[in-house]
């Protein structure tokens, strides 16, 4: 089989399996190619896979375990895989079928304006860069200078999309019709959410840390918001989900709060419908008040 061709049977696995909506996307995994955006192989590679497509597919954080793929062959990494980019920090390239979900989830189309925080070495910012197409434009931000820097040489081909270094907490100069956060934070931030473009639609891992993965890792929820009017956001649980802590932006006083609402369990968490940004008391429609913004269900 060409390698071409292992790409094309990779997205049409994970079009099957996430059970995939837009055509776009997978068209976008099967035709940019995952080992341009790795450091060189032969690759490490997490060992604990769950194949059904879902957020929690493979262990991360302390002690996850990993194996080295035999040789540098990029079919070696045309799987449901998460991909070491550092080792050393059990630094991964996040599972294909859990990013095809939160970036299907997206509805990505053709000029589409698009914010990515936690981009890494780029791939998945590529893959959505393909979605949106040389009318689009893409920002991708990285916390890490080195990532960052080599993210924007990976995507210099790919001049609709512009790599910025840093953790996304300072006010954006534009708004996007989409919006996806690739790191677990405690609440939205205000900046991200002006920068929702009227309909637009953002994805953010809500997670709470978790010591015994380690000090970088945490385990929540993936929600999906959407901008349905002024100031009104329909919001929806997607999957659970455990993720590295995004850097600089998390709220440590509400940490334990995000916990406490997780342990209330799934029949309040897909209760929830809606954000809200207004002052208001807190009621039984609250499942997680913040100082900035909650998460709760219509009443």
């Amino acid at each position: 089989m060409t390698l071409d061709a292992r790409r094309r049977f990779f997205a049409e696995e994970l079009e099957a399996v996430c059970r995939l909506r837009s055509p776009l996307l997978v068209e976008a995994f099967a035709t940019v190619p995952r080992e341009a955006f790795l450091r060189p192989g032969p690759w490490t590679v997490l060992a604990d896979i769950d194949y059904s497509g879902g957020a929690t597919g493979g262990a991360i954080g302390r002690g996850a375990p990993v194996r080295l793929t035999p040789d540098d062959d990029p079919a070696r990494v045309c799987h449901n895989i998460a991909v070491a980019i550092d080792p050393a920090r059990q630094l991964f390239n996040g599972q294909p079928g859990t990013l095809a979900v939160l970036i299907d989830a997206l509805e990505l189309a053709p000029g589409a304006r698009v914010l990515h925080v936690g981009c890494g070495l780029g791939y998945y910012t590529a893959v959505m860069a393909r979605c949106v197409g040389p009318g689009g434009h893409v920002v991708a931000i990285e916390v890490d200078g080195t990532l960052a820097a080599e993210a924007r040489e990976n995507l210099a081909a790919t001049p609709w999309v512009e790599v910025r270094h840093g953790n996304a907490s300072e006010p954006l100069r534009e708004t996007f019709d989409a919006i996806l956060i690739n790191a677990g934070v405690t609440h939205p931030l205000n900046s991200w959410l002006d920068a929702l473009a009227s309909g637009g639609r953002m994805v953010l891992p809500l997670t709470a840390t978790m010591p015994a993965l380690g000090p970088t890792i945490g385990k929540g929820l993936v929600l999906a918001l959407t901008l349905t009017g002024a100031g009104e956001y329909a919001a929806r649980v997607l999957s659970v989900v455990a993720i590295y802590s995004a850097e600089g932006v998390r709220d440590d006083a509400l940490n334990g709060a995000v916990g406490a609402a997780l342990m209330d369990g799934p029949i309040k968490w897909n209760a929830v419908t809606r954000l809200r940004r207004d002052a208001h008391a807190i009621s039984d429609a609250c499942w997680l008040h913040g100082p900035t913004c909650c998460f709760g269900r219509a009443v």
